[in-house]
């Protein structure tokens, strides 16, 4: 039997043989090592390359169009984010989930079938989607192609997508998530949509510190969840996300508000305002550091009640669970996003 080292093993090996005494004159490896790292790093795939390429041969076979199984690929990802332990990564690239008796069949006695014919007859959702013969739950391309495929079975219209979604997920939150997401995609042509933008302008008077939990009187006892934001009445609010928005209008608690969902399935509140863009309106898409609203004081009363407090915006983010959403301190991100963004500007001096 032949014996195979492997690579990095080997070179491990080879470094021992030749240690250098401290001192010594010879080059130390870290240099090299650290330039190899580098280059191996710049060579390393783009993973939004990856799936473009992966939702565009699929399009082709499926007739969806990419911007669909975007979504579907997306929304999927997102709840296995939430739930790695009930959902753990299948895939090298997607992040579809199904579940191994979901795949083979309920009643098909062998539950890590891989042969299509056998899965087909127990009515099993897994599927060839490469052509090598075999159903492989944990290949990319077998994996979405089945999802697709099955969603796909009412057709590949947006009308007819969307019934499939709804007989696949029985959720209209799930439904309406996909629908979300997928006019996300198809607005800007393209996967890498993940950048960020501090809510109000860098070059305003503003301040914050981290509120999280704090108390709340008016409407009885609560728990503050979000930052508030303190800045002059009618300072611009931005978007801090590509997303779409998904509510827009008044709140007793947080007055004119505006809700806009990202594609990590985080939907972000901005409340307190005295206005909106009226160019924007729910459903429509918008992109980090598009003006949605300006900074006001209203809320806490009847719609148009203002003045009850200090100017500011309230800013929330909430993640989708599935069937519920739960809020989260929004404080490290913001810092984040301020200071990513101020190193920007210092670059283009």
């Amino acid at each position: 039997m032949k014996l195979t080292i492997p690579l990095t093993a080997a070179l491990t090996a080879a470094s021992l043989l030749f240690i250098q005494p401290l001192g010594s004159a010879a080059a130390s490896p870290a240099p090299i090592q650290r330039k190899e790292a580098v280059k191996a790093q710049a060579a390393a795939p783009n993973p939004f390359d990856q799936r473009r390429e992966l939702y565009d041969k699929l399009s082709i076979v499926t007739q969806v169009p990419w911007h669909w199984i975007a979504a579907v690929d997306q929304y999927e990802r997102t709840m296995s984010k939430v739930k790695p332990k009930a959902r753990p990564m299948l895939g090298s690239t997607v992040g579809v989930f199904i579940e191994q008796e979901q795949w083979a069949g309920i009643l098909n006695p062998d539950v890590e079938d891989s042969a299509p014919v056998s899965i087909r007859w127990f009515n099993g959702m897994g599927r060839d989607g490469d052509g090598n013969g075999q159903a492989d739950r944990k290949n990319d391309f077998d994996l979405l192609y089945s999802l697709v495929n099955r969603i796909s079975s009412y057709g590949s219209t947006d009308e007819d997508f969307s019934i499939g979604l709804w007989e696949y997920y029985q959720s209209s939150r799930s439904v309406q998530r996909i629908q979300q997401f997928s006019r996300i995609y198809s607005a800007f042509g393209q996967l890498d949509l993940f950048e960020h933008a501090f809510p109000v302008p860098l070059g305003a008077n503003y301040s914050y510190r981290d509120t999280w939990g704090a108390g709340r009187g008016w409407g009885g006892r609560r728990s503050h969840e979000g930052t508030d934001i303190f800045a002059a009445h009618g300072v611009p609010v931005r978007s801090t996300c590509y997303g779409i928005v998904e509510i827009k209008g008044w709140n007793p608690f947080g007055g004119w508000r505006i809700g806009i969902r990202d594609l990590n399935n985080h939907y972000h509140y901005y409340a307190h305002l005295s206005g909106f863009d009226k160019a924007i309106g729910v459903g429509d898409v918008v992109k980090p550091g598009q003006v949605v609203g300006w900074v006001g004081s209203s809320g806490y009363g009847k719609p148009g009640t203002q003045g009850k407090f200090p100017p500011h915006l309230h800013y929330g983010v909430y993640s989708d669970r599935g069937m519920i959403e739960w809020a989260f301190d929004p404080y490290p991100m913001l810092r984040k996003w301020e200071q990513t963004e101020r190193a920007k500007k210092r670059s283009k001096k």
